[in-house]
């Protein structure tokens, strides 16, 4: 297989895609984040996602269309991912896009120029596939010299798309690459959609021009819509000569640092050894790249789900390939120096990219190790010869990241099959799970009040940087329960959208304003704001006699003694965020926030805890800043000046053209430049006073601070000092004697327990001594079962030492404890002489342990189990009498 221009790299073809539609009149846009505003979507997985607007008229496109190249991530096939050379998780498509500036024809035309002219591909080499119905498009290619043999028909399930059983759709026609005979299945009636390696599908066009009724009519849209696709992958490893893409530059370029870092070789046919993992490595590792570096974190749902299990697939990969240190921060680095040119977002947070990956692959080994655990008891459970259920397998491949094929391999060197249908059952569910979970994608919220309102209503102008209270806004929607109504009568809490307002709608972590509005004698109370599709919506209750009516003018008051605290509150974060960076370091990122007239809470990228010493560094700081009374300026620029005056973006967020940058300090050299949306204090001064309440984890490589500032600290010192002299109170002390007193008293505590558990351990102990007297003849040695209480799990082994030393002979134990939480604890143990006499203690503990709902072992002269179920403890010391046949 011979392309026409086999030395293009996959760069010269992506720019050769944008420059030719450029060159037509096709607006450029860069690609938007992997994380899609529809908030239907999990994460950005086509071209067209980031235009929905302009498909549902939203927006206006003043160019005859646009043209991008969006990075996407679909794991729907994760499982398929290297064994064939077309499926992959991250990928590059290339589009173009119109929104009823270019016709069919010359998108067509358009296609086949850039196939043949630029591209070079041979014209005998392409396929082409249509709706069934539609003759159109049928016609065009046709009209285009396309020869009648080279077009084929293909059914709904191919080649129609619909945003949902209603709505916009169309047909759909494909460009195939013909790969050669050698590589397809032999078959004379082979052609394109047969599900063999020969023709691959590169080019999709989409013509959405009809809009399906519920009594299945398509009517044509008001304007045809035109969303095509190109796979970049796809198209390299055409250009490149190749019949897998995981065989082109980019994908070369990574699987040979796999093959350095591993000693493993990479044979391009070979779909089931080294060369498998290879490309598994290499495809996740750009994945992972991509996705942290758009502001995910790994998690336990949703999009930081994703990047988690593809994360571990990646080092579990390398674990077959015998690589048990920590490799991906290297793939990382490969991937920048491959792809930063185009994604510089990949270059900008290196250092937290490779910490969180870091922080993972040292996390996943010990789960790794752990699922092997799993593993190996569910099938020491089997009989001989029994298969290990589809759920085990399942759970080990969805929770432990364990492939089905090495849970193959494991159960069949014990002796053991798997049960793959059960297996594959779990994994459908699995996905249609997913599928619902996206079900609608990005048309999902296509006819809601809000979108029907947003239609028709020019987004709400919001005056409340300079203005707490103005006259003359006026009442351009009240929405009621869902629906838009006229008027709003006394009692009933309705949303008022104005065409402007100093109300602050919710965003950016600060919560929305409250107030008043006023009509005449009409009074309006405002408890929140929020946006919809840049509508503001006051949620409010009329609360006053009469009505609020749609046009209505009224007077917008917003509370200004909370709009106070919560400006404190928001530059206090920014304060917070450059302190975070100077003591912990520029890894810190900002993952959230959520601020109100109370306090305010922090989210930021981080690896461990913060010491106390790191906390009071922070805290002085900021404090530092606030006492300086540094002026805090807002000023309006574009995108790229903000980011050349060194204004801190937030990870993963998207911006518009224009910004608003909020500095504290000096012009030249401030504390604090950021990208800010929201209201703040005027000087640092009107924060008062700033002080950390608590930090804690919310997942991995995530901490949170919570903090609180002017009357909130003060409020928050209040209290401090009724509980310091509530406590002096108790301990019949001065405030300043507590700490004296309290260590004095722990001392005086840690001294009495030492002598309490001393006797309850020691020979003294009357349980204990009762229970050596009681020891019962086994063959061989004498047996002491006992349950004693007071004791930890760790200090049974203290009362074996006791037994051991007043017994002389040889013996063995069983004993149980409840500890000081109220769990079970189980100890067995034997002299060498015991156990060498029939006494096993770990087969003791393994056979008893289920009476007190838990689980244990050890070897035969020690062994120990904990349990959740304490009223067990006797069944459990009477199953050891039954086992030792007492």
């Amino acid at each position: 297989m011979t392309a026409g221009n086999p030395t293009m790299t996959t760069a010269e073809i992506r720019s050769a895609f944008l420059h030719f539609f450029e060159e037509r009149g096709c607006k450029l846009f860069p690609s938007s984040s992997l994380i899609p505003d529809d908030p239907s979507l999990l994460l950005a997985n086509a071209g067209m996602n980031q235009f929905k607007q302009y498909y549902q008229g939203k927006k206006t496109m003043h160019e005859i269309g646009a043209t991008s190249c969006q990075k996407c991530v679909r794991t729907n096939d994760i499982d398929i991912i290297g064994t064939d050379g077309r499926h992959a998780s991250f990928f590059e498509m290339l589009g173009n896009f119109s929104f009823g500036g270019v016709s069919k024809q010359q998108a067509c035309a358009w296609a086949l120029e850039l196939s043949t002219e630029v591209f070079k591909l041979p014209i005998e080499r392409l396929y082409f596939t249509v709706f069934t119905d539609d003759d159109e498009t049928y016609e065009i290619w046709r009209s285009l010299g396309v020869e009648e043999s080279h077009i084929s028909r293909l059914g709904e399930d191919d080649n129609f798309w619909a945003a949902g059983p209603t709505g916009p759709c169309g047909p759909c026609s494909e460009i195939y690459y013909d790969m050669g005979e050698d590589v397809g299945c032999g078959r004379p009636d082979c052609a394109p959609g047969c599900d063999c390696d020969r023709f691959l599908e590169y080019w999709n066009l989409v013509f959405t021009q009809f809009d399906r009724q519920e009594d299945g009519s398509m009517p044509e849209l008001p304007h045809r819509n035109l969303d095509t696709g190109m796979g970049l992958e796809r198209m390299s490893a055409i250009m490149q000569g190749k019949t897998s893409f995981f065989d082109g530059d980019i994908m070369q370029g990574l699987i040979r640092l796999g093959e350095e870092i591993s000693g493993a070789s990479y044979v391009s046919d070979d779909y089931i050894g080294p060369s498998r993992s290879l490309r598994i490595i290499a495809d996740h590792a750009r994945s992972v790249d991509f996705m942290i570096s758009d502001g995910i974190l790994p998690g336990n749902e949703g999009r930081g789900y994703v990047l988690r299990r593809l994360l571990r697939r990646a080092v579990f990969h390398g674990r077959l390939l015998g690589v048990t240190e920590p490799f991906l921060g290297r793939f990382i680095d490969r991937v920048n120096e491959l792809m930063g040119d185009a994604y510089p977002e990949l270059t900008k947070n290196v250092a937290l990219v490779k910490g969180i990956v870091s922080a993972e692959e040292e996390r996943f080994s010990t789960t790794l190790d752990n699922g092997r655990v799993y593993l190996d008891e569910a099938l020491a459970k089997l009989g001989e010869g029994e298969v290990l259920d589809g759920a085990s397998a399942f759970m080990l491949h969805d929770t432990f990241g364990f492939p089905i094929d090495l849970t193959v391999e494991i159960a069949q060197g014990a002796g053991h099959e798997v049960d793959i249908d059960g297996f594959n059952r779990e994994m459908e569910a699995q996905r249609e799970r997913a599928r619902a979970n996206v079900k609608g994608d990005a048309w999902g919220s296509f006819n809601d009040v809000w979108t029907e309102l947003s239609d028709t209503l020019a987004s709400t102008e919001f005056c409340g940087y300079d203005a707490d209270d103005i006259d003359g806004a006026r009442v351009l929607a009240i929405v009621r329960d869902g629906a838009s109504v006229d008027a709003a009568a006394t009692s009933e809490t309705v949303d008022v959208v104005l065409d402007r307002t100093p109300f602050y709608a919710e965003m950016g972590g600060q919560v929305g304003d409250a107030g008043t509005l006023m009509c005449g004698d009409v009074y309006v109370t405002v408890a929140d704001t929020v946006s919809h599709n840049g509508l503001y919506a006051h949620r409010a209750q009329v609360t006053s006699a009469g009505e609020l009516k749609v046009g209505d003018v009224v007077r917008a008051v917003v509370d200004g003694t909370r709009r106070e605290l919560i400006r404190r509150n928001h530059t206090a974060t920014h304060l917070l965020d450059a302190a975070l960076k100077e003591v912990l370091g520029d890894h810190v990122n900002q993952a959230g926030s959520q601020l109100d007239d109370h306090r305010l809470r922090f989210d930021f990228t981080h690896f461990e805890a913060l010491s106390a010493e790191e906390l009071a560094r922070i805290e002085e700081i900021v404090n530092r800043e606030i006492f300086a009374a540094k002026p805090v300026v807002t000023r309006v620029m574009g995108i790229d000046e903000a980011r050349a005056s060194g204004a801190v973006a937030l990870f993963g967020e998207k911006y518009g053209d224009v910004v608003r940058v909020v500095s504290v300090g000096e012009e030249e050299h401030p504390f604090s430049r950021e990208l800010c949306g929201g209201t703040h204090a005027r000087n640092t001064a009107e924060i008062g006073l700033f002080r950390i309440v608590s930090e804690s984890s919310t997942g991995s490589n995530v901490r949170r601070i919570e903090a609180v500032t002017s009357l909130g600290a003060m409020a928050y010192l209040e209290e401090r000092e009724r509980m310091l002299a509530a406590a002096a109170e108790a301990l019949k002390c001065r405030p300043d004697e507590v700490v004296t007193r309290i260590e004095a008293l722990q001392r005086n505590l840690r001294d009495a327990n030492q002598k309490l558990k001393a006797a309850l351990t020691g020979g003294s102990s009357d349980a204990i001594a009762t229970a050596i007297d009681q020891a019962v003849e086994v063959s061989g040695y004498k047996l002491v079962i006992a349950k004693l209480s007071g004791l930890e799990a760790a200090e049974l082994r203290n009362v074996w030492d006791t037994v051991r030393s007043k017994i002389h002979t040889p013996v063995a134990c069983v004993l149980a404890t409840v500890t000081e939480k109220g769990t079970p604890a189980l100890l067995a143990a034997a002299t060498d002489d015991a156990a060498k006499a029939g006494f096993n203690a770990g087969s003791i503990i393994k056979a008893i342990a289920p009476a007190v709902d838990g689980r244990g072992g050890g070897r035969p002269t020690m062994a120990q189990a904990g349990g959740k179920n304490a009223d067990g403890i006797d069944a459990a010391l009477a199953a050891a009498r039954g086992e030792l046949g007492l």
